[in-house]
Parts: structure tokens; sequence; C-alpha cells
């Protein structure tokens, strides 16, 4: 038995006191809906009617009944009503992560203007470099930037693509030797960022075997060492744009043959995706294509 639908039959029946006139309403027959009442009677173990040739008569129990059911199906009708609102109008809490250094540079830009235009959203973000589950830690989003493409469980939207770039601060390049291929690079003081899937070894060309003193897991702080002459980086764009534009480091090997990094949003896959997350990802797939128009080439099927 629909418990649900026999309690808005019964609900209709009270209020228009004929299953003729019920039947009618639902197009469905006279004895359909009065199995479904009494189907339901059975249920509750009690008469909630009395059936005559002319009409239909609430019991003692079926007036209680009746005032219950349509706090029951009002409530059910708000609950409709908060979901419908929910999907008009962008409110409720959004839990995001995302790497240390694209958090602090582009995603930070991002998700300020994500709350300009969606201020009844609340934002729970943590910025990490390390590999974090994203159901186990509940979060609804996630941002990963990879040279390979995403193999995971959860469901993944490529956004935009950044560069690598190999940096030096002019003291370090004047005080040491010439690099003029990456072979040269053997003979530098190279840092690593901890959480590279090559580790020690630099995608450029063929591949070159680096070592250096400092390993670190931020590329954020890796630029420090790097602008004070320290050693050399191979560093995202989004990370070291800047102090190439301001002449505090040097771009070399910049003909090398290097990858390209993909940054995904990735979400939990399930069979129901809210209407926050589904339009939060629209809005950032759209911010990107805005703001990288030459790197956001990617085909996505919906």
């Amino acid at each position: 038995m629909d418990k649900l639908r026999a309690i808005q039959l019964f609900v209709r029946l009270a209020d228009l006191g004929s299953f003729t006139r019920v039947a009618e309403q639902v197009n469905a027959s006279k004895s359909m809906i009065s199995k479904e009442i009494g189907r339901l009677e059975a249920d509750l173990g009690t008469r909630l009617l009395h059936r005559s040739t002319r009409n239909v008569r609430l019991t003692h129990v079926g007036e209680g009944y009746l005032q219950r059911a349509r706090e029951i199906l009002s409530k059910l009708d708000d609950a409709d009503i908060f979901v419908q609102d929910l999907q008009q109008n962008m409110r409720g809490k959004l839990k995001i992560n995302a790497p240390m250094a694209l958090g602090l540079t582009d995603l930070s830009g991002l998700f300020a203007d994500f709350m300009l235009a969606n201020p009844d959203i609340e934002l729970d973000i943590h910025l990490g470099d390390e590999s974090v589950d994203l159901v186990e830690q509940g979060f609804d989003l996630g941002f990963r930037a990879s040279s390979t493409p995403i193999d995971s469980t959860y469901t993944s939207r490529p956004l935009t693509r950044f560069a690598y770039k190999i940096c030096a601060s002019p003291s370090y390049l004047k005080n040491n030797s010439k690099i003029n291929l990456p072979k040269d690079l053997k003979n530098h003081n190279c840092f690593v960022y901890s959480y590279f899937q090559g580790k020690n070894v630099w995608p450029l060309e063929d591949g070159v075997m680096v070592k250096g003193n400092l390993r670190v897991n931020n590329t954020i702080f890796m630029m420090e060492a790097i602008k004070r002459g320290l050693g050399l980086g191979f560093i995202p764009d989004f990370v070291c744009q800047q102090a190439i534009d301001r002449k505090e480091v040097v771009e070399i090997l910049p003909d090398a043959k290097k990858p390209m990094l993909t940054l995904y949003a990735l979400y939990p896959a399930k069979h129901f995706v809210s209407a926050k997350l589904v339009q939060c990802i629209k809005y950032i797939e759209a911010w990107f294509a805005g703001k990288h128009p030459t790197n956001h080439t990617f085909h996505q099927s919906r």
C-alpha cells in the first residue's frame, strides 16, 4: 500500500464527501478509491468512515485522523516549496577543498567573486596540498591540479590549464654556471615539491633527474627561496608569473618540452547532486572561461 497516496485520497474524500467526485478528480475508478481507503483502515486497525449509498461520514477516529493528516500533507508541501526555493535561489553551505597555492592565487579571486554573486551561500574552504577523501571528510567539492588525467571514483570536470615554468633569480644565474640545455640542470640546486608525482625527476623533454637542498610541500614557500637566489624551481605559472613580470625571477629553458597542468573540479559521484553545487560548478566554469579564454578549450559533456 502507498500510505501517502491513501492519506491524500482520504483527505480529498473528506473534503468532497463523495467517492464519485474523488474518482473524477484523480482519474480513477470508485472501486479503486474504496480499496485504497479500505487498506488504510486495515493498516490503522480502525474504521475512518461511515459509508452509505448517499454520503460518506467521518467516524470520531476519522475526524481526529483527518486533522493530523492535513498537518502531515501541509508539512510535505512546505518541504517541496523549500526545495524549489533552494533550487531557484542559491543558498546553503558548500564545503570545499583546494590546493594551497591555487587557493592563495586564482581561487581566492574566484570565490570572492562567487560570494559577491551569491551572498546567501556559506563557504567552508579548506586549503591543503595533501590528498584527502572528499566523501570521508564531508566535502561537497574539491579541486585538483594534475599533469596527467584524473583517475578517481569522483566525477571530474576540467576547468582550465596552466603552464609549468623553470624559474631562477637573476642573482642565482649570475653566480652559477650557465643553463643551456635540460641536462645542465643536473649541476644545479633544484628544489623539489614534495607532492610532485615525478619525485626528483622534472618532466622536461624525456625527464631530468635533479637534486637540491630544499624539499617542500608548498610552491609559494618555494618561490621565496627562488627569489632569494638559493636555487631553481619547476613552478606552475599561477605561482611564478607575477614574480616573472616584476623581474624578481627569470624563466629559463622556455622552449623545453613541458607538460601542461590541468585544473579539475571533483565532486563525489552521487545519484543526486544538489542544485547549489550544480550552480557553483557552472559559475566556476564560466569564471575560468572568462579569465583564461585561450586555455578553456575543453569539450565538456553535460
